[in-house]
């Protein structure tokens, strides 16, 4: 299958050079490759972010990256990036106008807009994952809701999400469930764990939810906490404020960007990874923990519900409340054998259900429920 691969913002290819990326570059580049593995055949469209750069990039993992210039060549911020669109489209267009994909796969709704005006008319289906939903952003809830009744296939993260799509008016026939994955070949339980400084250890990646973590490090002596992922100065600020404020200052690390090398033995180090956001999680760091055997305290909210089980690979505690996440941290702070449990519980996990090889193969079954929609249509 012939796979157009859709990512106007987030390139795969910050992921091969392993500087700071987020998580979509992550989820990208690894579906990306997992699809090519399985024989298919892969091209990432993204914006030129450099002059730099070339224009067309074949990767080490088998698919290309193609980088269109459309807008000024550089990073711009999402509000800034729709007036590129135009361009970025016309380019789409004029290209599977010459070299038809059996599949374009959107990624967050300024790709699927892309997307989707792209390929009108030229009969080809177009999946969508939206990765987060513009919650309270009128204008960009109307583009969601367009491209939710529009393509053939939505890719959802969690059963939450497609429950908020439905009511954008997505029929619920057209939705996929499928989770991010996770290389348990780099997240591994046996190899190498950061030195760590204080009998117990907890770790917490990205900025949402640390200050419940933080706040709750107070009830929990001998802990330290390590805080990864990069910071502005006004989130460092804050975060460091909520740590004099409850005295824990001296016990919490800021790591910043930590390269993706290095996070196997970083979240090795922990007895416990804390996934605490109030909403839209990102499902990444918790399944990369679990595959490290590292027990995960998660919100209950999102894929977090979906990918951690609660009692079997970890616990799940109400968002927000540091009150039930010290609960929760106590118990499984003091007994050692319940997180050994967990971890073997959540590797296990991991191999038989969120690889990425799992994940690309659950995205094709998207591809041809799509192909075979659009067929019926035409």
């Amino acid at each position: 299958m012939k796979i157009a691969m859709v990512s106007a913002q987030a390139s795969p290819l910050a992921v091969l050079g392993d500087g700071p990326v987020g998580r979509r570059h992550v989820h990208i580049a690894e579906l990306s490759a997992a699809l090519t593995r399985e024989g298919h055949d892969v091209t990432v469209y993204t914006r030129r972010e450099s002059r730099r750069t070339p224009a067309t990039v074949e990767t080490p993992d088998g698919y290309r990256v193609v980088q269109v210039l459309a807008g000024p060549p550089k990073r711009l911020q999402e509000d800034d990036l729709l007036p590129s669109l135009g361009d970025f489209t016309r380019v789409l267009r004029s290209r599977w106008t010459k070299d038809r994909p059996d599949v374009v796969h959107a990624h967050f709704w300024s790709s699927g807009l892309a997307s989707l005006l792209a390929a009108k008319d030229l009969g080809i289906p177009v999946v969508q994952t939206f990765h987060t939903l513009g919650t309270g952003a009128a204008d960009r809830t109307r583009v969601e809701r367009m491209i939710a009744k529009q393509a053939g296939q939505v890719v959802a993260t969690s059963s939450d999400e497609v429950l908020s799509l439905t009511r954008l008016g997505m029929p619920r026939v057209r939705a996929s469930v499928v989770s991010g994955g996770v290389d348990p070949a780099k997240f591994t339980v046996d190899g190498e764990s950061a030195r760590r400084t204080a009998r117990h250890r907890i770790v917490s990646v990205g900025v949402p939810g640390a200050d419940v973590v933080i706040t709750a490090l107070a009830a929990l002596p001998e802990t330290e906490l390590v805080l990864a992922g990069s910071l502005t100065a006004e989130d460092a600020r804050r975060l460091r404020g909520t740590a004099e404020r409850a005295g824990v200052a001296g016990r919490m690390r800021t790591a910043g960007w930590v390269p993706r090398a290095d996070l196997p033995a970083l979240l090795r180090s922990a007895d416990i990874v804390v996934c605490a956001p109030r909403s839209d999680p990102s499902g990444l760091v918790p399944l990369e923990a679990m595959a490290c055997g590292v027990t995960v305290v998660a919100a209950s909210v999102g894929v977090l519900t979906e990918t951690v089980i609660d009692g079997v690979t970890g616990s799940l505690v109400s968002p927000g409340n540091p009150k039930e996440l010290v609960g929760a941290l106590r118990r499984l702070l003091s007994d050692g054998s319940s997180r050994e449990t967990f971890g073997v519980a959540a590797r296990d996990r991991v191999l038989a259900r969120y690889s990425w090889d799992r994940v690309a193969v659950e995205c094709t079954r998207a591809y041809v429920l799509a192909a075979q929609g659009a067929s019926t249509r035409v």
